[in-house]
């Protein structure tokens, strides 16, 4: 299915001890924040909403009513003044999701899909805590800590960035519509999008 390496990481020590510093700092610049707002707002993403590896900064134009922050940083998260819940929980020691089936209305995740070690795993719990027509929408750049990324993203093109999170969408079932997008503002930093809508039944491909 990949290649033996793929998820493979110059760091390979625990995420918990990497993130357990707080960095309230932004990863992509302020054009770049502005478009992945606008993309919420074109999409509709309101509602109940979860932020997937999130941290003091969720890029919404105007929050939704209830905003799930899920990263690895309390204090990050804590900070965040959209968040109206905070999860602390490491997607890559354990893919499942601590919420109930049909949970949200919307799933985001941005700038953060390049540090997944299991994200077909990952996608198949999105899709079960989404409700039927939910959609997921994944956002990112080429900024990143490249010591945490999987070592196949970062032997990747922009296109071919675009076409492993299509992947993992076909890969993981339940979802339809893909969508893949380049968002990069006039002037700021690359930026791309790929999304997709949970599907009535999660039945795979």
């Amino acid at each position: 299915m990949f290649p033996p390496g793929f998820f493979d990481r110059m760091d390979p020590s625990a995420d918990a001890a990497f993130y357990s510093s707080a960095r309230l700092v932004t990863h992509i610049d302020d054009d770049a924040i502005a478009a992945v707002g606008a993309l919420y707002e074109e999409l509709g993403i309101t509602g109940e909403v979860l932020d997937l590896m999130a941290s003091w900064v969720s890029h919404f134009l105007v929050p939704p009513a209830r905003l799930t922050v899920l990263g690895l940083n309390s204090v990050e998260l804590a900070a965040n003044p959209a968040a109206t819940a905070a999860v602390v929980h490491d997607l890559n020691v354990d893919p499942r999701l601590p919420f109930a089936d049909s949970a949200f209305d919307s799933v985001v995740c941005c700038v953060s899909v390049d540090y997944l070690t299991r994200p077909v795993e990952v996608f198949v719990d999105v899709a079960r805590v989404l409700r039927p027509g939910g959609d997921f929408v994944c956002t990112f750049s080429n900024r990143c800590f490249p010591t945490k990324a999987i070592r196949g993203w970062l032997y990747s093109s922009d296109e071919e960035h675009c076409d492993l999170v299509t992947r993992y969408f076909g890969l993981a079932g339940g979802w339809i519509d893909p969508q893949v997008q380049r968002r990069t503002p006039a002037t700021g930093d690359p930026l791309f999008a790929v999304w997709a809508r949970r599907a009535g039944d999660l039945e795979g491909p």
